[in-house]
């Protein structure tokens, strides 16, 4: 099955029941009349946008308000550290909600997106937030780097990659660029090779858009000594680099 193929008239429906059961004012009659068999033509991307769009029509216009109910069905945490791609799908239009309007309250978006990406990735919900508040940001990130949480120290580093597949290039890692250092050099050892894949793949954006400061960031990585998961984020960081 196609990743399109999941969010159909079954989908909706239960999507719809889900948000109700958090919001009782939510217009869930008008949500799946606009959307049930309206999206079999519709690629990824353009059914998260039609159901974000029945989203905004269907509740409250308090952005605040509707996130503070969705906290309350994210559901239980994510056992490992790769499930997020295995049982999270349905949560994708909620974050692409986040990720169209978060900076409307961009504090509360953040600390709803450190919940999502323990059930469902936030990865593509937090660049805006990134865009207009890179400081703010990414000075959080850094705290985040060293939360016990695998998928939330994954997002500090998967949310600041310039080059995300599935998303729009994004230079706050060169505009903030000492504050980006301090969150790859936080994740360097990092246990999880969930993790290590992450800021291996940041260190290989890097080298495509700014090649010496790849090569900085190693450089002070190797004055403070070797890792078996500092060699291996390396290697995976010059894959590309002849």
């Amino acid at each position: 099955m196609k990743y399109k193929d999941y969010y159909n008239n079954d989908y909706i429906f239960n999507f719809s029941q889900k948000i109700f059961s958090v919001m009782p004012d939510f217009g869930q009659e008008n949500f799946c009349h606009s959307l049930i068999s309206r999206l079999d033509d519709k690629e990824l991307f353009a059914r998260f946008n039609y159901i974000v769009d029945a989203m905004r029509e269907s509740m409250t216009g308090d952005y605040s308000k509707n996130i503070q109910a969705f906290f309350n069905m994210l559901g239980p945490e994510l056992a490992q550290p790769e499930g997020m791609f295995n049982f999270g799908w349905w949560l994708w239009p909620i974050g692409r909600y986040v990720e169209r309007y978060g900076n409307e309250n961009w504090s509360l978006s953040l600390s709803f997106l450190k919940e999502l990406t323990k059930r469902f990735t936030g990865e593509f919900a937090i660049r805006p937030l990134l865009q207009e508040h890179p400081k703010e940001i990414m000075d959080e990130l850094i705290k985040w780097t060293l939360d016990e949480n695998v998928h939330v120290r994954r997002l500090a580093s998967e949310g600041v990659r310039i080059r995300l597949p599935w998303s729009q290039k994004l230079f706050a890692a060169l505009d903030e660029f000492e504050r980006y250092t301090t969150i790859l050099t936080n994740l360097k050892d990092d246990p999880e090779k969930f993790v290590q894949k992450s800021v291996g793949n940041n260190l290989n954006d890097l080298y495509k858009d700014a090649p010496e400061k790849a090569d900085f960031i190693i450089s002070q990585w190797e004055k403070l000594g070797q890792s078996k998961a500092q060699d291996w984020i390396i290697k995976h960081g010059r894959r590309n680099q002849k």
